[in-house]
């Protein structure tokens, strides 16, 4: 399909620099190194499918990260070498006409790093990002200089590298050879290769001491922006609605804004059945556009089997926060004919607060009943309805 464009994030590598930690996985500022690149990915409005090539013993791991993004994407398990991993990628994505290829161990790459390369490619069919050298590069042999550089021919070449899909399978497809880019295959075929500006920042983690400057490198940012200007709104307030409901259960507890509520029967579901809790996940989802709880956690999976919903909401809570959004405000309403609930409602909202990060008076609750009308007035479940505020901060 013309001007479809797919892109293949690679992350399969071994870490064999990083004594024996799993750079790719390893927790950067709150979610995976990986994690970052998928964010710039889906947020640079150009990708409409996504490849997320990992380890097999990844595969379930990294479809828990790519969910919540709204974008087309798959998990394949990469191969032996880098040029395989590439491939399943890019057979992965189906019909497109232009493919980004991205390492995963480069965290700090941004939409607009993205969006340039793509449109740097559309004159040649290939580009790669490069940074000017400013060391004085010499070529060596046993030891001696054979021939000193011309400084200003060399660029230090990173990811994302942008080609037209069909010129990138063919060169794969045109030699066995493994190489270090993909740039290097189409530059053999004859292919001019343009290079756009990449960005300092756009670092690769490749040691130990890389994973250590790359937090560093955040924590800085961080501290010297808040204490520069304090956190910074930079979008309007975001409303976001969420609505549950269950059927009565018997032999299950009867849980709700994180409370045990003593009645004969609880609430189905695959979780701990808190329609309180699922609802104002769904509101705090909604707002932010990241899908809803079903996607998140999803009733198939057996890892959330009888799960603690707060748990579920601090999960989702973190990776907001990550996203650098800002909870302003919920307000949530439990319908139930029985059992009553008004003196439970200051425990939930306690809980809330704790699960939310916020303070108490951010957190209503109320119970109400249906005046005995429809399902939850004759007593066979109970809903749950939920409004909450984001705003996002930072830059």
């Amino acid at each position: 399909m013309a001007e479809r464009v797919g892109a293949v994030l690679v992350a399969a590598g071994r870490s064999t620099r990083m004594g024996g930690v799993d750079k790719l996985w390893v927790d950067l500022h709150g979610r995976p190194v990986v994690a970052w690149s998928l964010a710039a990915l889906a947020d640079s409005g150009v990708v409409d499918r996504l490849a997320l090539v990992v380890a097999s013993d990844r595969l379930r791991e990294a479809r828990r990260h790519i969910r919540r993004y709204e974008i087309a994407w798959t998990v394949v398990e990469g191969g032996e070498r880098r040029r395989d991993s590439v491939a399943a990628g890019l057979d992965a994505l189906g019909d497109c006409e232009w493919v980004i290829v991205h390492d995963g161990a480069r965290p700090f790459v941004t939409p607009d790093l993205v969006r340039r390369g793509l449109d740097a490619a559309r004159a040649t069919g290939a580009a790669v990002a490069g940074l000017p050298v400013t060391d004085t590069i010499k070529r060596v042999l046993g030891g001696d200089v054979v021939e000193t550089l011309v400084r200003g021919e060399l660029r230090a070449v990173q990811t994302p590298q942008v080609f037209r899909r069909e010129m990138l399978r063919a060169a794969l497809a045109a030699t066995t050879e493994d190489v270090t880019d993909e740039a290097t295959l189409l530059e053999r075929r004859g292919t001019t290769v343009r290079v756009y500006d990449g960005d300092i920042t756009n670092r690769k983690i490749t040691t130990p001491d890389d994973l250590t400057a790359a937090t560093g490198t955040l924590t800085a940012l961080e501290e010297g922006f808040r204490h520069a200007v304090g956190p910074v709104r930079t979008s309007s307030p975001r409303v976001g609605t969420g609505f549950d409901v269950h059927a009565f259960a018997e032999r299950r507890r009867l849980i709700l804004g994180g409370v045990e509520i003593p009645h004969k029967r609880g609430l189905a579901g695959h979780s701990d059945g808190d329609a309180l809790v699922h609802a104002v996940i769904d509101a705090l989802l909604g707002a932010a556009a990241r899908g809803d709880v079903g996607q998140w956690f999803p009733s198939n999976d057996p890892a959330h089997r009888d799960a603690d919903s707060l748990h579920l909401l601090r999960t989702v809570v973190a990776a907001l926060v990550a996203e650098n959004w800002e909870i302003g405000n919920v307000d949530v309403t439990v319908i139930a004919e029985r059992p009553r609930l008004a003196e439970h409602v200051p425990s939930m909202r306690a809980n809330l607060a704790g699960a939310l990060g916020v303070a108490l008076a951010d957190v209503s609750v109320k119970a109400t009943t249906s005046d005995r009308l429809g399902a939850i007035g004759e007593g066979r479940g109970i809903a749950a309805q939920a409004v909450a505020l984001l705003m996002r901060t930072g830059h």
